[in-house]
This record gives C-alpha cells, sequence and structure tokens, in this order.
C-alpha cells in the first residue's frame, strides 16, 4: 500500500479520534491535499478497531467513484470494495456487505426507499457542498441515511453563503447549529449583511472542534509543492464581436427597465449569458455562425498560448463553463493547430472520461484537454498539467480555485501558471474588479456567485455591462 504524507497522518488520526466519540466532522482541506486518502486511513482505522461491522458508505459525484477505486486499492487494499452505482448495482459482495460502499449523489436519491432500514457504520459525503441547499431532494435524501458516524468532505464548505456552511454541519452533526432560521438570525444575517467580525468570530469558535482546514500555501503543510503563478491575460472584442455586445446589452437593459419585478432576476441574468457567450465567441452566442479563431480576441489569444505551451512541451488544462465553447474551440484546435484535444464534459460516460483522463495523465495524444468547468472542476487529479486557461471566468472564485486544483495538487512537481482570459471594456473586466475588489472577514467567507447582480438598479446595471 502507498504511504500517505504527515499531515495526511494527522488528518486521519483527528477523524478516527472524533469518530470514536460519535462525533460528526466536516474535513475542509484546501482542494489537492488528500482527502480522499485520508478518510480512506481513518476507515482502515475503525476496520481494524472492529467499528466497520455496518460497513462504509461514500456518496460522491459519479466522475470520483473510479478515483475512490483506485485511492482505496492503493491505500487500504484490505478492505473490501463494492461500487453501488449503473444499471447492474447490487448492495452487496456476494453474500456480504463490502467493507467500502461507493455511489453517487443520483443513485442514492433514486434508490433511497430501498435502504431506508440501513444502518451504516459510517457515511461519508465527498464534495459535500453537493448539499449545499438544505432544501434540495439531494440533501434530505443523504441526511435521512442512518450512520453512527458522519463525515463531510469539502475543500469549499462556503461558495456563495453561509447556509451552505449550516446544511454541510446539519449533516455531520444535526441539530449543532441549531435551526436555520436561529442560525440566519444568529450568524449568516450579521455576518453576510453587517460584516460583523463578533458574529464570525463566535461562528469560528462553535465549529472549530469539529472541521479541520489546512492550506495548500503552507509550507508547513506541503513543503514540496510548488508555485502556483496567476495572469490575467487582457484581450479585446473583435469589431464584429463589439457591435453584437453593444446590440446585446441595448435589447437586454430595455426588457429589464420594462419587466415586472418578479421577472427581473431571470433577465439580468440572461443578459449577463448572453454577454458572456458574444465576449466568448459569436458562436457561442447564436449557435450557427462560423467558429474560426479570427472572429474572437479570447479565440485568438488562446491560439497563441497554446501555440508557446506546445513549443515548450507542455500541456494544457482548457476550462469553459459552456460545452458549446468547447465544441468550438474543440475545431479551432483541430483546423488550427493541427492536433486532436481530448474534452471532458457532462454528457460523456463515465468510462469515455476515464480514458480521456487517463490517456492525458499518461502524457498519450496531444498536449490540450477541454474541460466543461462543471463536469470536470471537482475531483479530478490532472497534475501532467503544468498551465491552466480560464476561457471564460465564473464570477464565482471558490468555483474558479476549484478547477485550477485539478492541475495544482499534491503530486504536482512543477511550477503551475494559471491564464485568466479577460475582454477589456466588457462586463468581464468590471465584474472581475468588483469581486477582487472584497475582503472577507475569515476563511468562512461568503463567495458570491452571480444572482447579486441582480440587485443593482438600472443605472448601476446600465453601467456594468455597457462597452467601454
Amino acid at each position: 500500500a502507498a504511504t500517505p504524507r504527515h499531515y495526511q497522518h494527522e488528518g486521519a488520526a483527528w477523524l478516527h479520534f472524533l469518530s470514536t466519540l460519535g462525533l460528526g466532522v466536516c474535513l475542509a482541506d484546501d482542494m489537492g491535499l488528500g482527502k480522499t486518502v485520508q478518510t480512506i486511513a481513518a476507515v482502515l482505522a475503525l476496520k481494524e478497531a472492529g467499528k466497520l461491522g455496518g460497513g462504509a458508505l461514500v456518496c460522491a459525484p459519479a466522475s470520483l467513484l473510479t478515483n475512490w477505486e483506485r485511492e482505496l486499492s492503493r491505500f487500504a487494499p484490505a478492505l473490501s470494495v463494492c461500487v453501488y452505482y449503473g444499471s447492474a448495482r447490487r448492495l452487496r459482495l456476494g453474500d456480504s456487505l463490502a467493507d467500502v460502499t461507493l455511489s453517487s449523489y443520483e443513485t442514492w436519491l433514486r434508490d433511497q426507499k430501498k435502504h431506508e432500514d440501513s444502518r451504516w457504520s459510517i457515511v461519508v459525503l465527498d464534495e459535500a457542498h453537493y448539499i449545499k441547499n438544505p432544501d434540495s431532494r439531494r440533501a434530505k435524501a443523504v441526511k435521512a441515511i442512518k450512520a453512527e458516524r458522519r463525515l463531510a468532505l469539502s475543500g469549499t464548505p462556503v461558495e456563495n453563503n453561509l447556509s451552505e456552511l449550516w446544511s454541510i454541519f446539519d449533516f455531520a452533526l444535526p441539530g449543532y447549529l441549531g435551526t436555520h432560521r436561529h442560525f440566519s438570525a444568529e450568524f449568516r444575517r450579521p455576518i453576510e449583511l453587517d460584516r460583523s467580525a463578533d458574529a464570525a468570530a463566535r461562528l469560528r469558535r462553535f465549529t472549530a472542534p469539529f472541521i479541520m482546514r489546512r492550506l495548500k500555501t503552507d509550507k508547513a503543510i506541503a513543503a514540496d509543492l510548488p508555485d502556483k503563478i496567476v495572469v490575467d491575460e487582457y484581450t479585446m472584442l473583435t469589431p464584429e464581436q463589439a457591435a453584437l455586445y453593444g446590440a446585446i446589452a441595448g435589447a437586454g437593459l430595455a426588457r429589464i427597465s420594462s419587466a415586472d419585478p418578479e421577472d427581473r432576476l431571470g433577465l439580468v441574468l440572461a443578459l449577463i449569458t448572453a454577454l458572456k457567450q458574444a465576449s466568448n465567441h459569436p458562436r457561442n452566442y447564436d449557435k450557427e455562425s462560423p467558429g474560426g479563431s479570427e472572429r474572437s480576441g479570447k479565440s485568438r489569444l488562446l491560439v497563441a498560448l497554446l501555440e508557446s505551451a506546445f513549443e515548450s512541451g507542455e500541456r494544457v488544462l482548457v476550462f469553459s463553463q459552456y460545452v458549446e465553447m468547447l465544441d468550438i474551440l474543440s475545431g479551432v484546435i483541430r483546423n488550427e493547430l493541427g492536433v486532436e484535444p481530448f474534452i471532458l464534459h457532462g454528457g460523456m460516460s463515465k468510462k469515455r472520461r476515464d480514458e480521456q483522463v487517463d490517456a492525458f495523465q499518461a502524457g498519450r495524444g496531444s498536449g490540450v484537454f477541454l474541460v466543461s468547468l462543471k463536469a470536470g472542476g471537482v475531483g479530478l487529479n490532472l497534475t501532467a498539467t503544468t498551465r491552466v486557461i480560464h476561457y471564460d471566468l465564473w464570477f464565482n472564485p471558490a468555483v474558479e480555485n476549484q478547477a485550477t486544483d485539478r492541475a495544482y495538487r499534491i503530486g504536482q512537481d512543477r511550477k503551475v501558471f494559471v491564464h485568466r482570459l479577460i475582454t477589456r471594456g466588457t462586463i468581464e473586466e468590471r465584474i472581475d474588479a468588483m469581486i477582487a475588489s472584497k475582503r472577507e472577514l475569515s476563511e468562512l467567507s461568503v463567495r458570491s456567485g452571480e444572482s447579486w447582480i441582480a440587485d443593482m438598479n438600472n443605472e448601476e446595471l446600465r453601467a456594468l455591462v455597457a462597452l467601454q
């Protein structure tokens, strides 16, 4: 079996100690520090102590099940494993329950009624921010699982608001932070609206015994991890893009100005999406015009960055939040650079995704991997990469960092360059500046998504989207 690192031993010991007391915990280590490995070590310790009779259930995004299988085989080959996923899924290995059962969130949601009487020795949620909405069917399904011990894993326990942290604790330690209403009055509103340092400090005190978070930037944790260098790369709209952007902004603002209040949020978000797509490439907006790089400032810049990377033999990850943009870029790279890119998005089968990841990591094929931000932004290990390009920005630093950390993680032994493509004079540049200017109170900070933009009045919105 492989050997965990020193801080992973400490994390596993912490998990095991609190789990033997029957206390739920949240392991919130920075992405790439090996939360999976630490969890496996803690489960193995339960097995050795004779406390795994009911088995361990791990719920994870479907794309991560293969990674869990591999890590279990590597770090704990003595544990038997059942993958409860796919059309032929069965919960038992032969006549007995496996030590570790792996299942996706959606599979468990579909089958929860079949297993409502099961009681597990421990239940683990990987990427626990998947239950950030406490009212979702997914959150309710996993919170209904009966288990002696509960463990939540998330590198981003707070992405958008503090309700997400409450929901994770409601799974790990039900009732510890009170009801959702009490938590909102006591912590969420004072911290998010009033920026109360006192409320933030009280929340840290309450949660600190049950949440462990270490960062890759702490050299005592990962002394051998190289530097990450983030570069903002600015480009301009082509004349065609500028005309399209202006037309979209004008029509969108007119609709918003005359809209009923209940329709405003949807119209604002639709306008943001349309402007981001026009900034990416005209075809990303209209879905049918030609897809050559000459029609987009960003596409031209991407081609130049890829040419430079290929000349030095580097492998590159390119993220976009739009699958159709990945298809456009695939054509650009194939036709203009003469290589066939790897691609990963949510519409692909698990088998096909695994094949793409394995080939890219092994150094086979081309040196560029086009990845959907949502499908490939979590869990994947792509340390063959030395350059990460964010073709479009999510306006949520937590999501962006998750994607970057597919490459910048333990096992990486070279510098990682992160290129963020930003179109000057557009909504991209102004929102990026607004996010960069925010200073959060603590690591329990609130990282806003895009919906806060809808709170702007019409004049503020006009200034935000105007082409300058």
